[in-house]
């Protein structure tokens, strides 16, 4: 049995598919939820994959979601992905405070949150692999969405900066930036709005779940040891 990997937001989305690859391929999986507790309980039952719920904006929630995903699971965790994220979009000039915060807590704060409270144990273990999921929207900003881009960056400077500190340790940091995936916040969008956004990918699609899991499936292997503070596109070439 290979070690102990927590996915937050981990019950849904590209982090569902995230959690049955590495529960797939012989991991234990935590996968982490904060809402949707009926939700969470079927994708438990269907997958056979322990759910904790825990709010991963707040840190002393992390230090014990954590610690008890160590006492259920038996063992530390060797392998963090960093996947809960929320959008709340709006010009800039009517943009809440409430609106900029939240969505910073979520996708920014909360990779500090969790990444501090594993990285001590992975650094006396001499070992650990941290993904943070950023977006290519991180990358180049988007329309009605600079509180989600300007987390989405600050995901890349925290990992290349993690990633300095923590590779004498044998802990790889690495981040991911997926375009536009078909999950179901994809899925409301209109038929009109998907062929817009499609004409501007030149593979000529959508993503689909699997092929985000099967980037992070490669950066956690042995394989990809020797990659660390990069961040790998998985976005159809919409932005090079």
């Amino acid at each position: 049995m290979r070690g102990i990997a927590i996915v937050t937001g981990g019950t849904r989305g590209i982090g569902a598919g995230i959690s049955k690859a590495l529960h797939n391929a012989g991991y234990k999986v935590a996968a982490n939820y904060n809402k949707g507790e009926a939700a969470a309980r079927k994708f438990q039952e269907e997958t056979g994959i322990e759910t904790f719920a825990w709010d991963v904006a707040d840190y002393q929630s992390c230090e014990k979601g954590i610690a008890e995903v160590c006492e259920r699971l038996g063992g530390p965790v060797d392998i963090l992905i960093n996947n809960a994220g929320i959008t709340k979009d709006g010009m800039f000039h009517k943009m809440t405070y409430e609106a900029w915060q939240s969505v910073i807590n979520i996708n920014l704060n909360s990779v500090f949150n969790m990444c501090r409270v594993v990285i001590p144990g992975m650094r006396d273990r001499r070992f650990g692999r941290i993904i943070n999921i950023s977006s290519i929207n991180g990358l180049k900003g988007q329309i009605g969405q600079v509180n989600y881009s300007a987390s989405k960056a600050g995901v890349i400077g925290f990992t290349k900066a993690l990633a300095q500190e923590s590779a004498a340790k044998n802990i790889t940091v690495n981040a991911i930036a997926p375009g536009y995936i078909s999950t179901d916040m994809t899925d409301v969008l209109s038929e009109e709005t998907k062929a817009h956004i499609t004409s501007g990918i030149p593979i000529g699609r959508f993503g689909v779940v699997d092929e985000v899991a099967a980037a992070v499936l490669f950066l956690v292997d042995d394989k990809a040891s020797f990659i660390t503070g990069t961040v790998l596109n998985v976005n159809g070439g919409q932005y090079m």
